[in-house]
């Protein structure tokens, strides 16, 4: 008898083990599912872990209200599939009650925004742990995160301060008004995504795949064109064949132009790029050096 494993097979058991380890540990998690590939595959390692029964927490998007409708659309749909509740935060909510303010201008982006609203999610729902689909291959600031990530009172990160992490030993205890943030699948690359995705024929919103769009280049990118963004002088809209790498704010995410129109030649083409995917389709990422790390101390995903 062979006791080999392939390389999915090994990623797919440890992130099975983080989440049974969460659900043992942690009172009231959530899982973040944004319609995004990473949380899709949550989605299936979740199913893999908890089934024939409901998953022990429910889903929750924080919505900015300027995501691509194919996303939402895709969301809702496989929400109902898997008969799970979605909890939908609000970008637009907390705008309205005064809790952040909008950004104004051709740049203008709600993408931080999202900060204030997943903290007021979890703390009136009482969370004490979220998953999220972050990688350490995405950014650096992401690849410093531990699989239990400890947010302190106010939702804040310390990069200097994090718990060890021995073997696959997790500590999950925190005081009242603490949280974790627990990324199963921190060990993966982008490539191991999109191989799992392949291997399990998992349903993306199609927008990750090659399709004709309306775009125009600002600093390098391809942004979609919509209401949401504004034409700066010289800027013209072009109709381009492209596709996503990643999912968020239409305001802050870049499409590439691709002819990969199937999970095969998408999986093809990441394995030839050597462009990390918020490197080449993320303007948040490039606001300042520390963009990313930055976000998380106030309490990003």
């Amino acid at each position: 008898m062979s006791y080999d494993i392939s390389h999915l097979d090994a990623l797919e058991s440890e992130a099975i083990h983080v989440m049974r380890e969460v659900a043992a540990e942690l009172e009231k998690p959530v899982l973040l599912f944004s319609g995004g590939k990473d949380s899709i595959v949550l989605l299936r390692l979740a199913e893999k872990a908890f089934r024939p029964g409901r998953f022990p927490f429910p889903l929750m998007h924080v919505d900015t209200g300027h995501n691509f409708p194919e996303v939402i659309e895709f969301r809702d749909r496989r929400v109902a599939e898997l008969g799970e509740r979605l909890i939908v935060a609000s970008v637009q909510e907390s705008i309205d009650k005064g809790r952040v303010v909008e950004e104004t201008g051709p740049r203008a982006s709600r993408n931080r925004l999202q900060t204030v609203t997943l903290l007021d999610a979890i703390a009136e729902h009482g969370f004490d742990a979220a998953f999220g689909g972050a990688r350490r291959d995405e950014e650096r600031a992401r690849a410093k995160e531990r699989i239990f990530s400890f947010r302190d009172d106010f939702g804040g990160w310390d990069p200097k301060n994090q718990r060890p992490e021995l073997w696959n030993l997790y500590n999950g205890r925190i005081k009242r008004g603490e949280n974790v943030r627990v990324f199963p699948i921190s060990n993966w690359t982008e490539l191991d995504v999109w191989q799992y995705i392949d291997r399990e024929g998992l349903e993306l919103p199609p927008i990750y795949f090659a399709h004709e769009r309306e775009v125009f280049r600002r600093d390098g990118m391809l942004y979609a064109t919509s209401s949401f963004t504004e034409l700066i002088e010289g800027e013209e809209p072009f109709r381009e064949t492209v596709r996503y790498r990643t999912v968020g704010d239409m305001s802050c995410t870049g499409a590439v132009a691709s002819q990969a129109r199937t999970l095969q030649t998408v999986v093809a083409e990441i394995a030839a790029t050597r462009i990390t995917e918020r490197g080449e389709t993320r303007a948040d990422d490039r606001a300042t050096e520390a963009a990313m790390e930055d976000r998380k101390k106030e309490g990003y995903f």
